[in-house]
């Protein structure tokens, strides 16, 4: 492990402690953690400790699951298995089972950071040895830690179902990081593998991505992906950029224009310029700073582990002490006195109800979520989005539905809209204008019989003609229109712009024969949704990569004030900074690849669940189905989630703050009351019913709209 070596040279590297890497996978010595890869998408991946823990898991069921099932049913019923046979069970469970979390612990202690770690091995290593010796040495017991049955008491069953739980969360941990991972790398394979490089003297090669270099000449044929970051040198064509921008509309590409690596070109052809390759290229940098965003968010774990730091080290004092004053002020037999005094402490002291009060709530929780519509990527998801005050909302496929649709179709006075409409769209068929599939669609809807388009000539970023059906129809913006002397109702359009809409205006047989307007329906119950957050106290401001007037239109149909338009990915993650070094904490709801660095920088990512799989794993919760009215819903959970955790703290906190001074014998010198190891075992499960019991109140909260 190094703690001194240059990051950046780093293989591994702790996800929560800055400062700690290391060049093979192993163990975080500060907070026990795995390590992680410094870099994601650089293809580095180690299955082996799940592969290790899945084996461990496995075996542990099987002999902790009988043990538990056995040990309480057969004491119900009078048939308690022998101590010899729950050893028998347990000793596989805790001694190979659990070697990873008493070497994590062990790590802890000798760095003098305690954590979770801690407490499981402290916790299981006291009940395991204290059964063990219960077992082998039963006469050094005096009378009044006996049983009924004249035994001291095991906890053989305590120790193995603790340390099979702590392998399945660290499981499920694993697991969720390896599936981050590979959503990273999905990203990066959007670029393609292969470029087709233009050679000095015009010849054309066939060359692996990681060969193209800034400077190299590319073509890009119609339907093929952008290989690389770079501009346009010669050709035209439409470019669709919503993987990067969020927006459905493709956007016109001609001379000297921007391309980004990874976005798909429509029917024209280019040659293009690289700029940007390898890790620079804007994909890349997306793909790097979800990672970096991640790695910077503190989990759940973080308040246990800052709870050890001084749980432990307490208890170990007060054992200490107890075993200190019964020899020194105790009754005969002192030493044996002392001696199970302390032990009573470090059990009754077993982080049982604390290890149980944070993950029974998260459990719970995160069910209850599921039922409706909202999965929690990770605990602490839950704590942020209580207490959310901002929340930076996307606005294409989050706020509207992400699919341009005709939503007016004005036409010459005495027109016909179906002729206006088979007419363009019998045009924009044979086009790879922005709106040509809009328009097409619509056709199609009223079951236009749509003709051939002949002579058809496009004109990059301004519009297209050709004859159709014996017309000279032309289609375009106002400006190619009036280039050719037409003259369009210019009034109109400037009203439908207003209201957020892309126009473009038609022309037959040389005169103005409508004008149809395009545009991106905001979802159903949208407004609602933003009505409800607004009064619930939070802040909303609208993100999108869209232009500022159109922005300003949906966010005045929606009712909200703060808009941030023309937005990169990038931009929106730092609006989202900049909004949380100004105090705010901030959730970011979005769906696309573009918002995931935006996803992953908030205090609380919420992905729909309809967005792009990297959106939902950068994110901290997914809105399953894209359902936005599951925002409100999630808030309120997460509310009630934060209380149900505070209560569950303190009745653990409660139970070790009477439990520990009571086992030390702090009752003895008034009541002559001792806590025998069997009472304390008893306590712990007490504590234990009432967090679970607690927790599983969140089960019928409610969280639908009253």
């Amino acid at each position: 492990m190094s703690t001194d070596a240059p990051e950046d040279g780093w293989v591994w590297i702790c996800p929560m402690c800055p400062g700690v890497g290391a060049m093979e996978p192993e163990p975080c010595p500060h907070c026990g953690m795995a390590l992680e890869p410094a870099d994601p998408t650089a293809g580095v991946e180690d299955d082996g400790e799940l592969h290790d823990m899945q084996r461990r898991l496995r075996v542990c069921v099987l002999l902790a699951g009988p043990l538990l099932v056995w040990t309480m049913g057969g004491m119900s019923l009078g048939l308690e298995p022998s101590r010899w046979i729950q050893l028998l069970l347990a000793a596989p469970v805790v001694l190979w089972g659990g070697a990873p979390f008493f070497a994590r612990g062990w790590a802890s202690l000798a760095n003098g950071r305690g954590n979770m770690f801690t407490l499981v091995a402290l916790g299981t290593g006291i009940a395991f040895v204290a059964s063990l010796v219960a077992t082998l040495f039963p006469d050094i017991f005096p009378e009044t830690f006996r049983g009924p049955d004249g035994s001291p008491p095991v906890y053989f069953e305590s120790a193995a179902v603790i340390v099979t739980l702590v392998l399945l969360g660290q499981v499920i941990e694993l697991r969720a990081r390896r599936r981050t991972g590979d959503a990273l790398r999905a990203l990066l394979d959007h670029a393609p593998a292969r470029a087709l490089r233009i050679g000095s003297d015009g010849s054309e090669e066939d060359v692996p991505i990681c060969h193209v270099h800034v400077g190299d000449r590319l073509r890009v044929r119609p339907g093929e992906t952008i290989p690389v970051d770079g501009r346009v040198v010669s050709g035209s064509s439409a470019v669709d950029e919503s993987m990067v921008t969020g927006e459905p509309i493709p956007v016109a590409k001609t001379d000297a224009d921007e391309l980004v690596g990874g976005t798909l070109n429509g029917t024209g052809a280019l040659v293009m310029e690289a700029t940007r390759v390898g890790s620079e290229t804007l994909l890349s940098r997306i793909a790097a700073r979800v990672a970096e965003a991640q790695r910077s968010r503190a989990p759940a774990q973080n308040l246990a582990d800052a709870v050890a730091a001084w749980f432990v080290p307490t208890v170990v004092i007060a054992a200490g002490l107890a075993l200190l004053v019964w020899l020194t002020l105790g009754p005969e037999p002192r030493l044996a006195h002392g001696v199970l005094a302390a032990v009573a402490v470090l059990i009754v002291a077993c982080p049982c109800a604390l290890g149980l009060a944070t993950p029974m709530s998260i459990t719970v929780a995160m069910g209850r979520g599921a039922g409706a519509g909202i999965l929690f990527r990770q605990a602490d998801a839950l704590e942020a989005l209580a207490k959310a005050d901002t929340l930076v909302v996307d606005k294409t496929g989050t706020l509207t539905e992400g699919r341009p649709q005709l939503t007016d179709l004005i036409t010459a006075e005495g027109g016909s809209e179906n002729e206006l409409l088979r007419l363009a769209a019998s045009l924009e068929r044979s086009s790879e204008h922005p709106l040509a599939d809009a328009i097409v669609r619509a056709a199609g809807d009223r079951e236009l019989p749509l003709a051939e388009a002949e002579g058809f000539e496009a004109h990059v970023g301004q519009g297209v003609s050709a004859k159709v059906d014996g017309h000279e129809v032309v289609l375009g913006s106002d400006v190619f229109l009036g280039s050719r002397g037409l003259v369009v109702d210019e009034a109109t359009a400037e009203d439908l712009r207003a209201a957020g809409r892309t126009v473009v205006h038609v022309a037959i047989d040389g005169s103005w024969a409508g004008t149809i307007a395009v545009a991106d329906p905001i979802r159903q119950r949208a407004g609602e949704l933003v009505s409800e957050l607004q009064e619930r106290g939070f802040r909303i401001v609208m993100a999108t990569g869209d232009t500022e007037t159109t922005a300003r239109a949906i966010a005045s149909e929606l009712g909200i004030d703060e808009i941030a338009s023309s937005l990169l990915p990038g931009d929106k993650a730092d609006l989202v900074e900049r909004l949380r070094a100004a105090g705010r904490t901030v959730a970011f709801a979005g769906d696309g690849i573009n918002d995931a660095p935006a996803l992953a920088a908030a205090d609380v990512g919420i992905a729909l669940g309809t967005g792009t799989d990297v959106a939902m794993e950068a994110a901290d919760v997914t809105l399953i189905g894209g359902d936005l009215g599951g925002l409100p819903r999630a808030v309120r959970l997460a509310e009630a989630t934060a209380r149900n955790l505070r209560q569950n703290l303190l009745l653990a906190f409660g139970y070790n703050g009477l439990a520990i001074p009571i086992a030390a014998g702090a009752l003895y010198p008034t009541l002559g009351w001792l806590l025998s190891p069997m009472l304390a075992a008893a306590a712990m499960s007490l504590s234990s019913i009432s967090v679970i019991s607690n927790a599983l109140r969140l089960r019928s909260v409610q969280i639908e709209t009253s």
